[in-house]
């Protein structure tokens, strides 16, 4: 895949520099937005869901069974204010459904929807990628079980069409029939001051990841760097970002091996940055994250903003995430883990 110069990655025309009109922030599920108007990204609709450090955790919490607010508090280490205010936030955008606990109706608990079981994939990349570059110690591995067949899996990312596994370098990007603008919300937030390596749960398994995910900002320089993007003036035509706020993401990549960088200029020096394989790992992470957000952050119905082609194959690249021994598709009903200790579990 050939690196743009000057044009966009997602439509083929030279950026526009407006960013629309300014209008006045309102509140969602305790939250204050402030619109925006910026090209039509599904990775972009996405990470305005649940594209927050705390929005992640508790997801991951509930989907390993911890889902009163007592317990979750407990698990996370996140502030009573804090772990409200998400959880009003996700119930807003129907990744969470509350309702009173069958066994105790006295106690309120919450319960994943069909769209936020349907992040389950993933989660699966994450814990991969987590394990390939930031392998924990033995108590806290995680151990897959795929019951349909009876094996240990490794989940691997594979195209529908042709069933060979997906590599973030042999993906062309063009146009959707969703190729628009939108007007986004863009939530007035600070950048948590805690990383999610400090973060207490026993079932953060995937911490690293969640670090570089979990802000929207650096999510965003990563998706766009597979797109071909290299120089600093690059993603910032893409992004409605301060410059010092993207330096710092640019760097943090750097520092976490997610970036290398090459000189392109002297005096003054400028530098381009190239995804490492660690950061090229993350690609089946994105391409989860992206057809997530096609199938359930689509507010218009006017379709993909992007589509993808496999070119080892000439298709049309869908990845679906299947188990490495039998070749199914895996479904969270099918999965047990377990962590430490050979105990299995059903993650459901």
């Amino acid at each position: 895949m050939s690196p743009p110069k000057t044009d966009s990655p997602a439509t083929g025309r030279p950026p526009s520099k407006s960013r629309g009109p300014r209008q006045s922030p309102r509140k969602q599920g305790g939250v204050l937005l402030e619109p925006l108007t910026t090209r039509a990204s599904s990775i972009t609709r996405a990470l305005d869901q649940i594209g927050d450090k705390w929005c992640i955790l508790i997801i991951q919490e509930v989907f390993w069974g911890i889902n009163s607010f007592s317990g979750m508090l407990e698990a996370m280490g996140v502030s009573r204010g804090v772990l409200s205010n998400r959880l009003k936030w996700l119930q807003s955008v129907g990744c969470l459904r509350k309702r009173a606990d069958e066994e105790n109706p006295g106690r309120q608990v919450y319960h994943l929807t069909r769209k936020s079981i349907d992040l389950y994939h993933l989660a699966l990349m994450a814990v991969q990628w987590e394990e390939k570059h930031h392998p924990p110690p033995a108590a806290g591995r995680v151990h897959l079980f795929h019951s349909s067949c009876g094996h240990p899996v490794s989940p691997r990312l594979r195209c529908s069409s042709c069933r060979r596994d997906v590599d973030g370098r042999d993906v062309e990007y063009h146009p959707g029939p969703g190729a628009t603008r939108d007007t986004r919300d863009k939530k007035v937030r600070r950048r948590s001051s805690l990383p999610a390596s400090d973060v207490p749960s026993e079932h953060s398994v995937y911490r690293n990841l969640i670090n570089l995910v979990g802000d929207r900002w650096t999510a965003n320089v990563i998706a766009l760097a597979f797109h071909g993007l290299h120089r600093f003036d690059e993603f910032h035509r893409e992004l409605p970002v301060a410059t010092n706020i993207l330096a710092d993401r640019m760097r943090f990549l750097v520092e976490h091996g997610i970036f290398a960088t090459e000189a392109y200029q002297q005096r003054p020096v400028r530098y381009a940055y190239f995804l490492t394989d660690k950061g090229w790992d993350l690609f089946p992470y994105f391409l989860s994250l992206l057809q997530w957000g096609d199938k359930w952050c689509d507010p218009t119905g006017a379709g993909r903003p992007m589509c993808l082609t496999h070119t080892l194959c000439g298709e049309n690249l869908h990845g679906e995430v299947v188990c490495d021994h039998c070749g199914e598709e895996l479904r969270a009903h099918h999965v047990d883990f377990t962590i430490g200790p050979p105990k299995k579990h059903r993650l459901a």
